[in-house]
This record gives structure tokens, sequence and C-alpha cells, in this order.
């Protein structure tokens, strides 16, 4: 299989690897959500080619992830927006900052992230949407997928 028929893979991470697998494409996004907008500053924040740029820019807007808004008529200029499909993201990108700034052995600096309501830093964290108890990897047990609960 190649990667770019990851999306016929009926697994949710392999459908999100469709979408948002690629190197560029989380750096992109990284930048979105810190407030860039414009062509150029994805181009000079990421380092990579325009025409890298250019393909993930739309590949995103294609995948309903941002938007691809005009705010120049003469000639014409674009932006482009998170959409809410894209800042749903945004807890999936803080729990893997926090996973790199943790888990890896070369100390990253992270820009810090502050909740807006108390303006404490803090460090993200997964809970039960049913209990609200703190979810780590020994209290989560996996159902077996439909195609595998048969074999042994």
């Amino acid at each position: 299989m190649r990667w770019s028929q990851i999306d016929a893979i009926p697994c949710p991470l392999a459908q999100a690897m469709s979408v948002i697998g690629d190197s560029w494409t989380l750096l992109i996004l990284r930048d979105a959500m810190r407030g860039a907008r414009k062509f150029d500053e994805f181009q000079q924040s990421t380092r990579a080619s325009r025409a890298v740029i250019s393909a993930r820019l739309a590949h995103l807007v294609e995948r309903g992830v941002m938007e691809r808004v005009q705010y120049e008529a003469h000639p014409p200029r674009y932006e482009y927006r998170l959409t809410n499909r894209g800042l749903a993201l945004q807890p999936v990108m803080m729990t893997m900052a926090h996973w790199a700034e943790t888990h890896l052995p070369k100390p990253v600096r992270s820009a810090g992230r502050r909740h807006t309501t108390c303006g404490h830093k803090f460090r993200p964290v997964v809970t039960c949407s049913e209990c609200g108890e703190t979810v780590t990897p020994e209290t989560v047990t996996f159902d077996r997928p439909p195609a595998l609960a048969g074999s042994k």
C-alpha cells in the first residue's frame, strides 16, 4: 500500500494521518494556531519550499481544515484561516508538543501554553468524558476492531 492510499484503511488514526500526517502539514498547522495566515509567513517559519507550502495549504483547504480567503482584490491576495475542523486539532497539537518536551532526549523549549481563563501555564491532560478522571496508559483498554474480533 502506498502512503497516498492510507485514507482507504478503515481506522481513525489512518484517516487522521491522511489529513495531517506529514511534518510540513503539522508545522503549517502549528503556525496557523499561533496566528500565521499568509503564505509567506508559513514559508518563512517552516523554511519549506514554496511548492511544498502551496501543496500542503491546498490539501488542508481541500480537506476542510483551512479556508482560503481573499483579502486584496488587485492583485488578488489570499490568506489561510483555520476552520472549526482545524481548530479542533489544537488539543492534539498541544499533546504532541508536550510529549516531545517530556520524552525526547534533546531539550526542546516550548513557547509555553497559558490558559486564558486562569492565566496559568499548564500541561495538556486527557480526561475521561464520563467521570472526569485523568486518562493514562494504565487506565485504558481498547476494544478489538471488528476485523480482528474473530482472530486470536
